[in-house]
């Protein structure tokens, strides 16, 4: 990477650090500084072609659609304005606006194939972040932020069949878990990401029983305790 990338790399982090750090959904810088890091280990570890996957890693929520009533073409649009006056070539802004462009997931049945290696990493880095603890408290942030209900046993999971199934749900948080997150871990594209995904999808499945547990147990240990 020569000087005039690296030059822009730090521009363009603190640009997107300047927009997001006032999130409180979960999209905030230090989900990108995290999302940033793991890609740059995938990239490493997957040999990609690092400055594309740097610059689609700190863009990849510049203009998310769940903060544009759904409209995805803000993101690629906002970041190839960036791009373009950041001094960026076109072959590689045209690489990074197709990665923000195709890195969302888009419900349990709707295909989500990047074209190139560099794509998959990003999305892989991101999906790591959707894992795990840091996943599960983003989970619950995003929740709130949208004023969905914690747990609703009444509502049950849906596998959507299309993005706008998925985009117009309003379920409960926990059903978030059944709908993605315990998806991910079989839909990550590198090696390396299926690698890691394995100890923080566990992870996930280790909280959902101590929740159901705890959301259950107390009134059937009370039941144990008067029948004794």
């Amino acid at each position: 990477m020569n000087a005039s990338q690296a030059a822009i790399l730090k521009q363009t982090a603190d640009f997107v650090r300047e927009q997001l750090a006032a999130d409180a959904s979960g999209h905030d810088w230090w989900h990108i500084d995290r999302v940033w890091r793991n890609a740059r280990y995938l990239a490493r570890e997957e040999n990609a072609h690092l400055y594309v996957v740097e610059l689609a890693a700190l863009l990849h929520d510049i203009g998310d659609w769940k903060f544009h009533k759904g409209d995805t073409s803000v993101g690629p649009r906002l970041v190839g304005e960036w791009l373009r006056s950041a001094g960026v070539d076109q072959p590689t802004a045209d690489h990074v606006c197709a990665i923000v462009a195709g890195i969302s997931f888009k419900g349990a049945g709707v295909a989500d194939e990047l074209e190139t290696l560099e794509g998959r990493v990003v999305q892989d880095a991101d999906r790591l972040d959707a894992l795990g603890a840091i996943g599960i408290a983003r989970t619950f942030a995003y929740g709130g932020h949208a004023g969905r209900l914690l747990y609703d046993p009444e509502i049950p999971p849906e596998a959507h069949a299309t993005f706008a199934a998925y985009q117009k749900s309003r379920a409960p948080s926990i059903n978030h878990f059944y709908e993605k997150l315990l998806l991910l871990k079989d839909r990550m594209k590198t090696a390396t990401g299926r690698r890691l995904a394995e100890e923080r999808h566990r992870f996930l499945e280790v909280f959902l029983a101590q929740f159901f547990a705890e959301w259950n147990g107390l009134e059937e240990h009370h039941v144990t305790e008067n029948c004794d």
